[in-house]
């Protein structure tokens, strides 16, 4: 019972002897949520202490507190507090996910490789199942149990949940086009099905027609993956095709449009003139129809 207690005693240690934990999904970046958690350190100090195991080699590798631990070093301080606990490789694993989980705002793909990480732990965890009991435990280590447990402890679908598990099949390129939004959430989990060799060529095709897949394009390009029939001219056809939203657009160069307008006129009267004319066009037309 002395050594249980003694493992949760917060102990000051060394900011040179913590190191990140291995693979760790979460980026820590120089934001705003981070420039909050310096000025909170500064005034008030680490309030919540972190937590880390001790290496094999020495020193200590953080399990949660990578933020803390990164706006302790931005202000020069010399140690943190922080929680030394004995923990197997899937035990951290688990922690630190379900530490960093809590956070505001966390990328898709984030949030996938953390899932990605707590679901491989947890089936190791779980053990492959034995004859006698093949069913449950079968289940767990199959991946659909620890789907479902996700699911809860988050408020995710446990599809949802192997959704964004489905992300961590992207080449990086695309997945950074999913975290900047320029690749819907959707799209990407269908994209996720292409081999690796089909997605780089993808990304050749997107440079090409300087377009991205819509839901409807990446369910196709999906299915010719699993058929075996998507090659790269085909992705080049596809990515220069027009998309609904493309056909129901006109743009006009605003220098076109300022030829007929005086200097002084804002782009929303420019609209409100562009308007009552062709309302007034389209009256003439009716007008004409009806003689």
């Amino acid at each position: 019972m002395q050594v249980a207690k003694r493992s949760e005693e917060v102990l000051d240690i060394p900011i040179s002897e913590l190191f990140p934990f291995k693979d760790h999904p979460f980026r820590v970046v120089d934001d705003e949520a981070m420039q909050r958690t310096v000025e909170s350190v500064s005034q008030f100090g680490v309030l919540s202490p972190g937590i880390a195991r001790p290496r094999p080699e020495g020193s200590y590798e953080m399990i949660a507190g990578h933020r803390r631990l990164h706006a302790s070093q931005l202000l020069g301080l010399e140690t943190m507090p922080v929680i030394v606990r004995q923990m197997d490789d899937d035990t951290a694993i688990i922690t630190m996910v379900d530490s960093n989980l809590q956070r505001e705002t966390i990328l898709p793909s984030e949030r996938a490789k953390a899932y990605k990480m707590k679901m491989d732990a947890m089936a190791r965890k779980a053990g492959r199942p034995s004859k006698e009991n093949s069913g449950q435990v079968g289940r767990n280590f199959a991946g659909k149990e620890t789907r479902e447990i996700i699911a809860e402890q988050t408020g995710e679908s446990a599809r949802q949940v192997q959704r964004y598990v489905n992300l961590t099949n992207l080449i990086p390129e695309l997945l950074d086009m999913v975290d900047n939004k320029k690749i819907a959430f959707n799209p990407a989990v269908e994209l996720s099905f292409l081999t690796p060799e089909e997605q780089t060529n993808l990304l050749d095709a997107m440079e090409y027609g300087q377009s991205t897949p819509s839901l409807s394009q990446a369910q196709r390009l999906k299915k010719m993956s699993q058929e075996g029939s998507c090659d790269r001219m085909t992705m080049y056809a596809m990515m220069s095709e027009e998309k609904k939203g493309d056909l129901d657009r006109v743009t006009i160069d605003g220098s076109d449009l300022r030829k007929f307008f005086p200097k002084s006129y804002t782009p929303k009267q420019m609209h409100d003139v562009i308007i009552k004319l062709l309302t007034q066009w389209q009256r003439k037309r009716q007008q004409e129809r009806s003689r």
